[in-house]
């Protein structure tokens, strides 16, 4: 080893799902919307003064915070926004992680969070979720440096009561507590009617999900005027300039179209219900998802076996091989064609196998 590798940080990174590009392919890998964005978004990209991009951004993205900001009935000293939920939670671990006590998180949950604390060097605990992949409470009513979890939970789809929540919180007044809400709008309440009760609740939510903007790279936080106020001391300390123009104009257009919003949430919630009773009936094995895919097992077909039986049909779901998740297959939820294509090759493949009896 040369001398200058014995003061590189070394960490394991965070694998993101695979991103094929395939004119026939079926994606189902990474909980990506189906539907495109609100037609408002299009509009504004093609109206983008493009003599303006030699200009630096907003640094503080006011438009876009104050439109977040109206939309969930905040002041604007409320919100956060940065480069997709991701940036904004690494800013959060960076900014509010920094006791010598373990953070918390679920041993099964959103392996970024692992990679992060690695990264800043912060150290972590991961409770166990029980058998039905459930958050045990009181396993979080104990000294802690802070604690994250989503909610729903990924990649298990399985969603805490917001009464739970508030006891988690409530144990835990000293530290700053997260709850990750990527996949909230699909059919889990919010811990949003917490932050004026609990000046230490940060809400983190993103647009790559229910508002289909995943390219766009767009999150926000929402939290107590103090809590926002230190985690723009940690973004103008890194990098003021996070947010680009194009962003900021495309997620107000995004942010204004609320019967848009609520249209692609219904139709994905529609059919992810669909998809849990068709998989029920060829014997697969799952908890009460309420996010935008279904992470499903099947007593006689290794979740290897049907993963790469379906790639190499271009259909592309997630494998999480190792541990309790080994025998797991996570489906992002499509439109419903792309969904009863999936369906029916299961079904023949089955068929074929000789895996279940129709």
């Amino acid at each position: 080893m040369n001398n200058w590798e014995k003061n590189i940080r070394r960490v394991v990174p965070y694998t993101p799902g695979e991103q094929p590009n395939q004119q026939d392919m079926i994606k189902l890998n990474t909980n990506e919307n189906p539907y495109p964005p609100a037609p408002g978004v299009a509009e504004t990209l093609k109206n983008i003064e493009t003599d303006a991009l030699r200009l630096y951004p907003d640094p503080v993205a006011k438009d876009l915070v104050h439109a977040i900001a109206g939309e969930y009935g905040l002041s604007d000293e409320q919100v956060f926004v940065g480069v997709g939920s991701d940036d904004v939670l690494a800013m959060s671990f960076l900014t509010f992680f920094n006791s010598e006590k373990p953070i918390l998180f679920p041993d099964i949950t959103y392996s970024f969070y692992d990679v992060w604390a690695d990264l800043f060097q912060i150290p972590y605990e991961r409770p166990e979720l029980d058998e039905h992949f459930h958050i045990k409470k009181e396993d979080y009513f104990r000294e802690n440096g802070g604690i994250i979890f989503p909610n729903p939970n990924a990649p298990t789809g399985v969603s805490l009561p917001l009464d739970e929540i508030e006891e988690i919180i409530s144990h835990n007044r000293d530290v700053i507590v997260i709850v990750d809400e990527a996949y909230v709008d699909f059919g889990t309440e919010s811990a949003l009617s917490l932050i004026d009760k609990y000046e230490n609740l940060l809400v983190v939510q993103t647009f790559s999900k229910s508002r289909s903007m995943a390219g766009m790279r767009i999150g926000f936080a929402m939290g107590s005027p103090k809590l926002i106020a230190y985690l723009n001391d940690v973004k103008y300390s890194f990098n003021s300039y996070t947010m680009n123009r194009t962003s900021i104009e495309a997620g107000v257009a995004a942010i204004k179209d609320q019967a848009y919003f609520h249209k692609t949430c219904d139709k994905i919630i529609e059919t992810r219900e669909w998809t849990k009773q068709e998989l029920k009936r060829l014997g697969f094995s799952f908890e009460d998802s309420k996010a935008n895919f279904i992470f499903v097992s099947h007593a006689n077909c290794p979740a290897k076996q049907l993963f790469q039986a379906l790639r190499e049909q271009h259909i592309y779901v997630r494998y999480f091989p190792g541990g309790r998740t080994d025998n797991h297959l996570r489906i992002t939820i499509g439109t419903r064609k792309e969904m009863q294509t999936f369906l029916d090759f299961v079904k023949e493949y089955f068929k074929k196998e000789n895996l279940w009896k129709f």
